[in-house]
């Protein structure tokens, strides 16, 4: 093995009539290089995205929701407590109750869904606190609402406003807006607004009632181990629903996105790596004679292959290199600096998200390109190890 990878960076350092073989394995490289760079910059890029978005959904949606086939008593709302409170992964715990209203502002009707909270333990289980821009979670009190920055604008609502809302059951509340908060996600900061718990009650009829309970987990990821385990406690008189299994189209969408994306520009690569098998087949042709004379040396055909084999792939590693480290500092300036700056009125961030992750990710590319790589080299290894030493030595 030491003998023909000697050989194989020999071939690479050509002499100067054979320049053109060199400047054929610069392009290569450069090709490699251009393409892992693309792909680790562009699923940098697509990961910050889906990072973004998972902390925003996560922020607005506890990691377990838990509903009744029926409104949940205060006496029956204890005995869940106190079985969920005795998970160790749970971290807080907070009951609701949501539903349709109508809301009416200068003869404008818009439907929203309210949710009625207690503004501590809310604050306990989502980010809605953080959300705030103006006023106060603890401002919420009976008869005030909060509503999301779309919704304010489209309405044309400011602190400390008032505004109609029509309940399921017919009737027509006045309540006072306590504060105005923007998630980021445009759905959220439209359609859903927040009152106080007892409000909620009020409104839908629920005298010391509730609909839901939201739970928040030391890990949002055991989500799914922890809803078996809370069903497994509490019976079949429950729904249990993650975070993931809420949004499950929603991550499904995204991750097929970024699976598309990943072949589209491994295709950059495949292409690439076509430069890799010229220069093989150049090399070939080029060290007829030099085959020839290792092969009436003794060489085996398998030597001959190793050499050509080697050598590509000692082109596309470097290619990979430069590739992956260029994709992994560029990730990081943009990361650090921001200085590709976006419309916050349209994508709702006013900075471009980069998330790298070695793995998998950049392990992942890195191994992909190698794997192109070496077939490349398939079709020139075979047909130099293929020459006979008569045949090679023949016309010299």
């Amino acid at each position: 093995m030491k003998t023909e990878l000697m050989i194989s960076w020999r071939y690479l350092t050509t002499k100067r009539k054979e320049k053109f073989i060199s400047l054929i394995s610069v392009i290569s490289i450069l090709g490699i290089a251009i393409g892992v760079m693309a792909l680790i910059i562009v699923i940098a890029v697509m990961s910050g995205f889906d990072k973004d978005l998972h902390d925003k959904i996560i922020g607005n949606y506890s990691h377990i929701n838990l509903t009744g086939f029926k409104a949940i008593g205060s006496n029956e709302y204890e005995g869940i407590l106190k079985n969920i409170s005795a998970n160790k992964h749970v971290t807080g715990v907070s009951p609701y109750i949501q539903g349709q209203v109508l809301l009416k502002e200068n003869n404008r009707y818009f439907a929203v869904g309210l949710k009625g909270i207690e503004p501590g333990a809310e604050s306990k289980v989502t980010k809605v606190k953080e959300y705030i821009k103006q006023g106060s979670i603890d401002n919420l009190t009976e008869g005030t609402i909060i509503i999301g920055k779309e919704l304010a604008a489209y309405l044309g609502l400011e602190l400390n406003s008032s505004l109609s809302l029509q309940s399921p059951l017919g009737k027509q509340y006045t309540l006072k807006v306590a504060g105005i908060f923007n998630s980021g996600m445009y759905d959220y900061d439209l359609n859903l607004v927040f009152t106080n718990l007892k409000t909620a009650q009020d409104i839908f009829g629920l005298s010391n009632q509730i609909t839901a309970v939201a739970i928040k987990l030391d890990n949002p990821d055991l989500a799914q181990d922890v809803r078996q385990a809370l069903a497994a406690g509490l019976g079949y008189n429950y729904n249990l629903k993650t975070w993931m299994e809420a949004n499950q189209n929603f991550f499904a969408a995204l991750q097929l996105e970024k699976l598309t994306m990943f072949i589209i520009l491994t295709l950059i690569i495949l292409v690439a790596s076509f430069n890799i098998i010229s220069t093989l087949i150049v090399m070939v042709v080029e060290k007829t004679k030099d085959i020839g004379i290792l092969r009436a040396l003794g060489m085996s055909a398998l030597s001959i292959r190793k050499i050509f084999t080697y050598q590509g792939l000692i082109i596309g590693a470097i290619g990979t290199l430069l590739g992956a480290l260029s994709g992994v500092v560029l990730c990081f300036l943009l990361k650090e600096y921001q200085f590709i700056k976006l419309p916050q009125d349209i994508y709702y961030i006013d900075r471009l998200p980069v998330t790298i992750q070695i793995w998998p990710d950049i392990a992942l590319i890195v191994m992909s390109a190698l794997a192109i790589i070496l077939v490349a080299t398939i079709y020139p290894a075979f047909r130099a190890s293929r020459l006979k030493p008569v045949e090679a030595l023949r016309y010299e």
